[in-house]
Order: C-alpha cells, then sequence, then structure tokens
C-alpha cells in the first residue's frame, strides 16, 4: 500500500512539472492548472511583480509568447543541406527563452546561482528582472507591454537602435504579446483569488 502511495505521488508530482497547461488563453485557467503543492504559479507571478514592478499580466504574456508555457522550449534547429537537422539559431531555453549570457548576467546580478530557466519561479523573476531593466535603460514603462516585448526581443542595445522596426516579425509577436497581457488583465480580475 506504501508503495502504491509513494508511486501515485510521484507520478502526480511528475505529470505536474513536465507538461504545459493546456488551457492558455485564460490566466485564470493557466494559475487553476498550475496550483499545486510543489508549485503556484500565480503565487510566483505575484512575488516578480513585487519584486520587480512589472505586473503579472505582462511577465505571463511575455511568457506565453516566448514559449507557450513550454519548460523546455528551444528554438527549432536549421538544416544543412536542407534536410539534415543542424545547430539551433541561438541559445534560448525554457520558459522565458533566455539566451546563455543574459541568463548569466541575470544570475550575477541578482545572485541567485542555482536558478533555472526551466523552472517557472526563476523563469518569470527573469523576465521581471529584464523588463526593470528595460525600464531603466530605455525608459519603458512597466506597464507598456508593446515596448517591453521588442526590447526583451531585440535586447536592450537593439531596442535603443530601433532595430525591431524594419522587421515586422518582432513587431506583430509585440502587438500579440500586448493583447494577451490585455487579456490577462481583464481577466484577472474576474479570477476570485
Amino acid at each position: 500500500m506504501r508503495k502504491l502511495f509513494v508511486a501515485l505521488f510521484l507520478t502526480a508530482l511528475l505529470a505536474g512539472c513536465a507538461t504545459a497547461p493546456t488551457q492558455t488563453r485564460n490566466i485564470c485557467a493557466v494559475f487553476d492548472q498550475r496550483d499545486g503543492l510543489f508549485n503556484n504559479w500565480r503565487r510566483d507571478a505575484q512575488a516578480a511583480e513585487r519584486s520587480w514592478g512589472v505586473p503579472v499580466p505582462v511577465l505571463m504574456a511575455t511568457i506565453y509568447t516566448e514559449s507557450s508555457f513550454r519548460q523546455y522550449a528551444r528554438p527549432a534547429r536549421t538544416k544543412l543541406f536542407g534536410f539534415i537537422p543542424w545547430k539551433r539559431r541561438s541559445t534560448a531555453y525554457g520558459y522565458a527563452q533566455a539566451l546563455d549570457g543574459t541568463w548569466k548576467e541575470y544570475q550575477r546580478d541578482t545572485g541567485r546561482w542555482s536558478a533555472s530557466r526551466t523552472d517557472f519561479t526563476d523563469a518569470i523573476h527573469f523576465v521581471g528582472w529584464y523588463h526593470n531593466k528595460s525600464n531603466k535603460r530605455n525608459g519603458i514603462p512597466l506597464r507598456d507591454t508593446y515596448n517591453l516585448y521588442l526590447a526583451y526581443y531585440s535586447g536592450h542595445g537593439g531596442y535603443a537602435q530601433g532595430v525591431w522596426k524594419s522587421k515586422p516579425a518582432i513587431r506583430e509577436a509585440a502587438r500579440r504579446s500586448a493583447n494577451i497581457a490585455d487579456n490577462y488583465a481583464r481577466q484577472l480580475r474576474n479570477c476570485g483569488y
């Protein structure tokens, strides 16, 4: 009996950690799907908002746009000779699609040396940290999801140089992120938390 209990407990624990939420267009549903004993995304998002000043809907919309809440998300591989899987376009990885170098900068700045890109708590704090830096470096208001996303995707220097202006796909992703944040903000008011 005890072995069965332990097996069921471990299965439930791993199942909750291994997959992305299935209902991602409603923030209440996302939080409900990740409100467990060992993970509580709502609590993590609220803690990141308190730490970095970035509203929960902006944080969650950024992660949704970057990875669709997939823990091990990576860019697709390029193809050698058109069919052989080759290198990835970038080192982006995890919920926040953080690049290797930027993640190391985050760890240095915050002292969170054990932070992992595949841990939601760490990833949402990374997004808050990055958006807070965008506010300080580029003067982007912390509620301006559109421009925060442009800076997130382009980098602080790239945003300041306006590299995104010639890239319609980046502007479209930023619009999508802003729309998601607006929807999440409306939904959050009615979650009943």
